[in-house]
């Protein structure tokens, strides 16, 4: 007789990092290198509920929905409960992957919400003014050097922008009001803010600061059982690794910049 056949199957699975592709040496969050891990999540032993450990800072929008997507529609199709669990942060594109639960859970010192839009960029007009460089830009479309950094921002560029990130952040907000719609208060949390877990239970944001185990065992008593489920690692990448040349190292430094700029603004 098997001890474990009658008990409830739960497949616990992380998904963890700036959300994106962030370059040949920074491995982002996205729905390539996410899907495969996801699918075995939700069909492993034909699991009754799915545990999504989150831990991002946000990123891409596109990838985000697409993640979120694709964890609604296996939810559906296996007819498994969802709960998803921030750890240290899920701002932003971070909470959109929260929002696929069914039950969210943060820890009360998680970082939690950033509900908004953020563009920025870099202006080098009067730079290249003052060392006396001299730029061509030949274009076909008037609107083709859209927001050229070696320009000056027009209003039109502006409002064109603005334009862009409404729409954005429409989506956004819709996908939230989906799944938070009777538990938050608009005009409280989509304003791009974000806060403690223990704060964003209080606006609705998430469900619980219960520690996860103790929920489980509260649910389902001593009747589950856990399975960790992991990406499987590469032995030809790790084997190989990465060349040293000059040009690689300063595409790294500038893609460890970048990822650093996404967790510094929630002082991690």
């Amino acid at each position: 007789m098997n001890i474990f056949s009658s008990k409830i199957g739960i497949n616990v699975v992380s998904l963890r990092g700036i959300i994106g592709d962030l370059g040949k040496f920074q491995k982002g969050l996205t729905m390539e290198n996410s899907s495969s891990l996801l699918e075995r999540a939700f069909t492993f032993k034909k699991p009754k509920v799915v545990v999504i450990n989150i831990n991002s800072p946000g990123g891409s929008p596109v990838q985000s929905e697409l993640i979120y997507n694709k964890i609604r529609e296996l939810a559906e199709k296996n007819k498994t409960k969802v709960i998803t669990v921030a750890e240290d942060v899920a701002a932003s594109g971070g909470y959109m992957l929260m929002c696929a639960g069914d039950y969210l859970v943060a820890n009360k010192s998680s970082i939690v919400g950033s509900i908004g839009v953020i563009s920025a960029s870099f202006g080098f007009k009067k730079l290249i003014d003052k060392i006396g460089i001299k730029r061509r830009v030949f274009t076909k479309g008037d609107r083709k050097s859209f927001l050229d950094p070696f320009e000056e921002v027009s209003k039109k560029d502006i409002t064109k922008l603005i334009k862009v990130q409404d729409s954005i952040f429409e989506n956004f907000k819709g996908l939230v009001l989906k799944n938070r719609k009777k538990k938050i208060k608009p005009s409280q949390v989509f304003n791009g803010e974000f806060w403690t877990g223990e704060q964003a239970k209080n606006l609705g944001l998430v469900d619980s600061n219960e520690e996860l185990g103790a929920y489980l065992s509260k649910t389902y008593g001593k009747n589950f059982r856990i399975r960790k489920i992991e990406g499987k690692k590469s032995f030809v990448k790790n084997l190989l690794g990465s060349n040293s040349q000059s040009s690689d190292l300063i595409d790294h430094l500038l893609e460890r910049l970048n990822e650093s700029s996404y967790w510094s603004r929630y002082g991690l």
